[in-house]
């Protein structure tokens, strides 16, 4: 883990009010992992704000992307940076998504910005077979680059099947048979409690990258909290103990 001003260099508009920036950073590019983040701290210019975690997208030689929609005052000014300017970042951290144990076919599931890790991933994961799921309000809202083989549901059917990602999935394999499948799923909770309840069900195993209220990123504020479904500690951190998890061993309620 380091803490840098890392300078900006690339940011576009990837789909409806959804962003890419892209930052230098030979340290974060040469040791992040897919399921990771860093914890970026932003400033308006009289105050500053409290560090916001922000999933790495993709990485490409020492260049570090993460993707952003914006909903607030601070994405508001990431999403104003130019190429120059500096970014104060921490990271990596967490633990990254377990992609190289045994499965023959990797199922992304993803909801909203849940997309942000599935992109690197897919780019590390070699030559095993990809399905990704991706559940978004509307077609307007939809960033596919850097995935493969890309299944879509739209809550109002504006583009592909018209219903939750969830349902989607489950669809797709009533009617096809995957060998030795693995889940990984990103997005909101109520997304993630239902596709853990489908894989539990399947006998699919399951790993999910959750979302949390991240404010050091480090487990110092305690303020990600997740129940555990097993073991002495009731509680686990988001930042530190996860963000991904074996469905298995967190309880989600949405």
């Amino acid at each position: 883990m380091i803490q840098e001003l890392a300078i900006v260099t690339g940011r576009k508009e990837v789909a409806e009010g959804i962003f890419v920036l892209r930052f230098e950073s030979s340290y974060i590019s040469k040791n992040v992992r897919p399921g990771q983040f860093v914890n970026i701290r932003v400033t308006d210019g009289l105050s500053p704000l409290l560090r916001r975690p922000f999933s790495i997208c993709r990485v490409e030689e020492n260049q570090v992307e993460f993707v952003f929609n914006v909903v607030g005052v601070g994405t508001r000014i990431l999403a104003s940076k130019q190429p120059g300017d500096k970014l104060d970042v921490l990271g990596p951290l967490g633990n990254p998504f377990r992609y190289e144990e045994g499965f023959d076919t990797a199922i992304m599931v993803a909801g909203g910005l849940g997309i942000a890790p599935f992109p690197f991933l897919t780019q590390l994961i070699g030559g095993k077979n990809v399905e990704t799921f991706y559940g978004v309000a509307s077609a307007a809202k939809l960033w596919s680059e850097h995935l493969r083989n890309v299944h879509v549901a739209t809550d109002d059917g504006s583009a592909g099947f018209q219903g939750t990602v969830v349902a989607l999935l489950r669809a797709y394999l009533e009617e096809t048979k995957l060998r030795n499948a693995k889940i990984f799923g990103c997005g909101p909770t109520k997304m993630l409690q239902a596709l853990s309840n489908f894989a539990k069900m399947s006998e699919i195993q399951c790993e999910v990258s959750l979302e949390g209220e991240m404010a050091c990123g480090v487990g110092i504020c305690q303020g990600c909290p997740v129940e555990r479904a097993k073991g002495n500690k009731k509680y686990a951190l988001v930042c530190t103990d996860g963000p991904t998890f074996n469905c298995q061993d967190i309880v989600l309620a949405a």
